[in-house]
């Protein structure tokens, strides 16, 4: 594995084009813009009041039906395999893609047109380092349908694929490092196909409105299908890959892993992200700092209490040790034997109490927000917690990390914050607080 540490990657100038929709069958124009360092990759609604956006996350994700649909609130974005495929693996980390329909044009049905509009925009490095979730340990995923997904440690980003159709239709397997070249080469100009007897079923569900031979291949029988003959002898499993390399991008990290596919779809390569993402937020929660770290990142408890109302005893921060962008704060809370809780609260066998970990999250995460909107003119309110859990108690001496990550906000009054505490290098709480702000 490379010492040198390797550049996120952006779009040197705004490139797009303009086509049909696979599954609504709009026309629709899609345009690549550059992003700044460590935004990743975020889908905006151009024709929606306001222009939302949507983080290529795999906590957006909506379905997996024959496609793979992200969503925020009420807003979606569909079919976005394809575009995610040939950014990752051209090397872009950061770039929003702009739309003025709610799915990317299908072009050919392959990942070409998006590999064109790449080489177009070009990708130019950033002062920033990548982001890299290195595979230590086997993973897998298996589904009732018979698709099976291994990840093994590797040094750099390997796919395996079988492919098989009904009754072992088109068995295909297709090894190979994914790099831009190759990418480009090999895997981009492979078409999305569809079985003849599945066509009627997807009308049904009103899907694949705008499908044509002129963006799927259709196999029927033993006879392919197409405007042109198949690109490649095995051009069913290297679009699979394509496939397996979009969905996997929305863990938000490159990976450096051997993933080892059988008859794969959405639906598995969905629980595959899904896994790499828990793995990557419980390492996150282990590579807290140790000692408390000290210099300009974060505030001591005057300046704490200058930004919080808060005062004892139900001020839960002692000082915040760092912040990380915009968007994420460590907090720091001592844990005494004399806080008051403990008088009452299991004498002779003192834990706190997990709403007052719910509380510490909170003000921490309000002091990210109020350093945001750069005024302590407002009062932070809990307006709800979800997905709380406490998995491990806290004891007197114990020194709880409290992280928080802002992961929405509407306006200057609303905002959700994902937050857990460390301690001892474990998770012993975590949960979603949404607040509002309102004038004192």
């Amino acid at each position: 594995m490379s010492s040198t540490p390797e550049f996120q990657h952006t779009l040197g100038k705004a490139a797009g084009f303009s086509g049909t929709s696979l599954h609504t069958g709009e026309k629709v124009s899609l345009k690549l813009q550059p992003a700044p360092a460590d935004h990743g990759i975020k889908f905006k609604r151009k024709d929606l009041a306001d222009e939302p956006t949507i983080d290529a996350k795999i906590d957006n994700l909506k379905t997996v039906e024959r496609a793979t649909t992200i969503g925020d609130g009420s807003v979606r974005v569909h079919t976005v395999e394809h575009i995610l495929s040939a950014l990752s693996a051209m090397g872009v980390d950061n770039a929003i893609v702009e739309m003025d329909a709610n799915e990317p044009p299908i072009g050919d049905g392959s990942a070409q047109p998006y590999v064109d509009v790449i080489k177009r925009a070009g990708v130019t490095p950033q002062e920033a380092p990548r982001k890299f979730l290195d595979v230590r340990e086997p993973m897998y995923v298996e589904s009732k349908t018979g698709a099976l997904l291994v990840l093994l440690p590797d040094e750099s980003f390997r796919i395996s694929c079988t492919q098989a159709g009904p009754n072992n239709r088109f068995t295909q397997f297709l090894s190979t490092e994914i790099t831009p070249a190759v990418f480009e080469r090999e895997i981009a100009p492979a078409r999305t196909f569809v079985y003849y007897e599945d066509v009627r079923a997807l009308m049904d569900k009103n899907l694949i409105k705008g499908g044509s031979l002129e963006n799927a291949v259709v196999v029927r029988g033993d006879a392919v299908l197409g405007k042109e003959p198949l690109r490649f002898e095995d051009e069913f499993v290297r679009h699979k890959i394509l496939d397996i390399i979009g969905d996997l991008a929305l863990v938000g990290r490159r990976i450096r892993g051997h993933v080892v596919a059988v008859k794969p779809g959405h639906a598995a390569n969905a629980e595959l992200a899904r896994a790499l993402a828990r793995e990557q937020t419980r390492r996150s929660a282990l590579e807290v700092p140790r000692a408390m770290p000290r210099g300009d990142g974060g505030l001591n408890t005057d300046e704490v209490m200058q930004i919080l109302p808060h005062r004892y005893p139900f001020l839960m921060v002692d000082r915040i040790v760092d912040f990380e962008g915009d968007n994420k704060v460590t907090g720091v809370k001592l844990v005494s034997i004399n806080e008051p809780f403990f008088q009452g609260h299991f004498p002779g066998h003192p834990v706190m109490p997990g709403v007052m970990l719910v509380e510490a999250m909170a003000q921490v995460a309000s002091v990210l927000l109020f350093k945001l909107s750069k005024t302590s003119s407002r009062i932070g309110y809990f307006m709800s917690a979800d997905g709380v859990k406490f998995r491990k108690p806290v004891f007197p001496g114990d020194t709880i990390f409290i992280h928080a990550e802002l992961t929405k906000a509407r306006g200057n009054r609303l905002a959700k914050a994902k937050c857990h505490c460390v301690v001892n290098d474990a998770v012993v709480s975590e949960g979603e607080l949404m607040f509002t702000f309102l004038e004192k």
